[in-house]
């Protein structure tokens, strides 16, 4: 064994333990959409008093978490985006009502004055605790818990101009929180404090309580120093204590978050039932062992040995991606969970390239000793420049989805990623690994119905023996795709397109009753209701599906006890919520991701191949982008960031196709550059096909089982790669192929430079022709 293999055989090893090691030990990070909850996006508008930035933005939060702590919440979890939006994120939370309530309230911050201490928890004056707005006695624990009784509101938050730690450290205080009024409510600290001052020192009376939202977060005595009547300076004063660094800086972030107030609005809303998400679980479970076993037995079938241990590399892919995902804390969401399914079918393409460049190189010195391989060798070397391309395209769809996506398509991007890197480990170091010490066995070598690389393949005997001239006539293929869109353009203006909530606004909620409800019943109960104007439709398995512009959560309650009476228990299935201002949002940034994925696309093709590839790539995803979209409009299926990521996908799987034969013309053009140009693309695409049929087949496969198996919530989500994927086969062929070849005809850029092969050294011959050289 080389000592290049024995590299890649030591680093395959020791990846795969540990990926065994973090998957028997780690959990996987489920999203709501899998275990069940509410996801809220608030954004902080502008008020009178504080502008919406990001400093005010991080203070909402801080009082937000308290809030929501108060709940009673499992691991709730509150980010911001961007500089004025909040997404909080609430496991188990089924009816979102009550933390809307608590969330929408801007801050109450106010000051009191002390009457003295209040009655236990539990007697008399408990009942005053909700007598502060009208005037009285309320009663509240102050921060050590002891019961203080406070008098009517002396001054509100608004009133406070700054909240600020600082270290005293000429006055020995230690750290202090440093308060500065407006003017008015300067006058108001001054006549508050000077009250308290006519009370003895160490009185409870000589306290002023400072309370957010019914919690006394402080209740600091005024200094003796200050007389009866006088009052600390109205401009600023000064809260001491035995705080620590962090107790000081939380009291004046609480101080200064509570007195802005920054009002927030419910800008998304979204709520799924765990029966929801744990039922996608198993479909995405089923569908990927189903659609994974087909696609190892069609390898296997395809390329028999080297296809088995392709197989092999393909479950440690799995292995390995999902550590990735479960290492890194990735949050696996449920196009995330299909993202990761659908990348076992992608991750076949890397060995597909390698072992039918393989075949070519054997065909072509036959009786060569150690041909096999040789020619696995130069498998592996010709097709690197084709996966390296292939795969770099996939990840710039990753990156927009990423970064231009929201919400759960941000978790498809990060998991196709690491697919996408995962998949070219398990080819390239793996399935190398090992199918380099199985060529070195005799049995092996000699017998080529064993080692599936001696034997041409179906596809590619058909082509080499009736030998078609596909390129003789390029308008003719130009015309079928133009056909072709002109339908879908026809479907996008005839029908139009249904977009979701997530790019109109608006509310969809789907429930499931005890007893079967049709849809007419269930539209009359609802505009009994008041309703009218709902779109009630199925959503599969007996469940109902309503869609309104505006509802908020006290309306849903009513609009749930209306089909309540007509179907039994109605239980809440999916909730989601999308503001008029965020969905106009999101359908401009979806459109930006698909201007900036064709430009980017442009960009790298025309830098790794001719300006007339890049075109005629560009042109064709262009054209898969057109279908699709006219197809969905066809079927009045649904149009929303699912859907927008299965789009980006495709858009990557066109490209890579485009790229595998526009990889192949610049090779074959380079060995011979006065032949027709149409000759070598034909000669391209007939070594390339069998390459493109087989890999598209390993994706059909799982994208079938998604579609039949993956359930209502991954249908349209699997119809739409799958639709993709069969367009993107044709079109990187028979269109993307076609228009380089006319562009080509008015360009006078010279053909591609022959690349020399390297001059061999003394000794080469009795070098192991699998080490080319290259390591990793």
């Amino acid at each position: 064994m080389t000592r290049a293999t024995t590299v890649r055989a030591i680093l395959a090893a020791a990846v795969l333990l540990v990926s065994v090691f973090i998957s028997l030990n780690m959990s996987p990070r489920l999203g709501l959409d899998l275990q069940g909850g509410t996801r809220m996006v608030l954004q902080a508008k502008d008020s009178e008093t504080a502008k919406a930035d990001r400093e005010s933005t991080d203070r909402t939060l801080e009082v937000l978490r308290r809030r929501i702590d108060s709940l009673g919440v499992t691991e709730p979890t509150l980010t911001r985006s961007g500089d004025n939006r909040i997404i909080v994120e609430l496991p188990d939370v089924q009816d979102p009502r009550k933390a809307a309530e608590v969330i929408g309230k801007t801050a109450q911050l106010t000051f009191h004055a002390v009457q003295g201490p209040g009655l236990p928890e539990g007697a008399e004056g408990e009942k005053d605790k909700e007598k502060d707005k009208g005037g009285k006695e309320l009663t509240l624990p102050d921060e050590d818990g002891r019961p203080l009784a406070l008098g009517p509101v002396a001054l509100s938050g608004a009133g406070v101009k700054e909240a600020k730690a600082s270290f005293d450290a000429q006055q020995g205080a230690g750290w202090t929180v440093s308060l500065d009024f407006h003017k008015d409510a300067g006058r108001k600290w001054t006549k508050l404090t000077g009250e308290a001052a006519c009370n003895p020192v160490q009185d409870e009376r000589r306290r002023v309580a400072i309370v957010l939202d019914e919690k006394v977060i402080s209740s600091p005595q005024v200094s003796p120093s200050v007389s009866c009547g006088t009052g600390l300076p109205s401009g600023s004063t000064q809260i001491t204590g035995s705080f620590s660094a962090d107790e000081a800086r939380e009291l004046a972030l609480l101080i200064e978050g509570g007195a802005l107030p920054v009002p927030v609005e419910i800008v998304e809303q979204r709520t799924v039932g765990p029966t929801l998400g744990a039922a996608a679980i198993d479909a995405s479970a089923r569908a990927a062992l189903i659609g994974a076993s087909a696609t190892a037995l069609f390898i296997i079938v395809i390329y028999r040995l080297f296809g088995a241990l392709a197989a092999v590399a393909l479950a440690a892919y799995g292995v390995i991606s999902y550590a990735a995902l479960v290492g890194l804390g990735v949050t696996l969401t449920l196009p995330g969970l299909a993202g990761f399914v659908l990348a076992i079918g992608m991750a076949v393409d890397a060995n597909v390239l390698v072992f039918e460049r393989a075949r070519e190189e054997f065909a072509a010195r036959p009786g060569k000793s150690s041909s096999l391989r040789a020619s696995l060798a130069a498998g592996f070397k010709g097709a690197w420049s084709a996966v390296a391309d292939s795969n770099v395209t996939t990840l710039i769809a990753a990156g927009l989805l990423f970064f231009l996506g929201s919400g759960p398509v941000k978790g498809f991007g990060v998991t196709l990623a690491i697919g996408v890197l995962a998949s070219m480990f398990s080819a390239l170091v793996i399935a190398r690994a090992l199918t380099e010490i199985a060529s070195r066995s005799r049995f092996v070598a000699d017998y080529r119905g064993v080692n599936g690389i001696g034997i041409p393949g179906r596809v590619r005997t058909w082509l080499s023996r009736r030998n078609p001239h596909l390129m003789r006539h390029p308008r003719r293929w130009l015309t079928i795709s133009a056909v072709l869109i002109a339908v879908a353009v026809a479907g996008i203006v005839v029908r139009g397109v249904n977009f979701g909530v997530e790019f109109t606004g608006g509310r969809l909620v789907e429930y499931s009753t005890s007893r079967p409800v049709d849809v007419d019943a269930a539209r009359k109960a609802l505009a009994g209701a008041g309703f009218g104007d709902a779109e009630v439709t199925t959503a599969g398995a007996g469940d109902i599906s309503v869609r309104t512009k505006d509802l908020d959560n006290n309306e849903e309650h009513t609009l749930r006890a209306a089909l309540a009476a007509e179907g039994g228990e109605t239980t809440k299935v999916r909730d989601e919520l999308i503001g008029p201002s965020l969905g106009d949002e999101l359908r401009r940034n979806a459109l930006i991701a698909l201007g900036i994925a064709v430009l980017v696309q442009l960009a790298y093709l025309a830098f790794r191949f001719r300006w007339t590839f890049a075109l005629g790539s560009v042109g064709a995803l262009v054209h898969d982008v057109i279908i699709l979209i006219g197809a969905f409009a066809w079927m009045g299926r649904t149009v929303d960031g699912i859907f927008l990521a299965s789009l980006l996908t495709v858009i990557g799987y066109s490209v890579n196709d485009s790229v595998v034969v526009f990889d192949r013309v610049r090779e074959l053009w380079a060995k011979a550059r006065k032949k027709p140009l149409p000759d070598v693309a034909n000669q391209a695409i007939i070594q390339t096909v069998p390459r493109t049929v087989n890999t598209g087949m390993g994706a059909l496969f799982i994208l079938v089982a998604l579609t039949v198996l993956g359930g209502d919530s991954l249908e349209d989500f699997a119809l739409a790669l799958l639709i993709g994927i069969i367009v993107g086969t044709y079109s990187s062929v028979m269109t993307a192929v076609p228009a380089a070849l006319l562009l080509e005809r008015t360009s006078k850029v010279p053909p591609p430079a022959r690349t020399r092969a390297p001059r061999a050294r003394q000794g080469s011959a009795r070098r192991d022709p699998l080490d080319n050289g290259a390591r990793v």
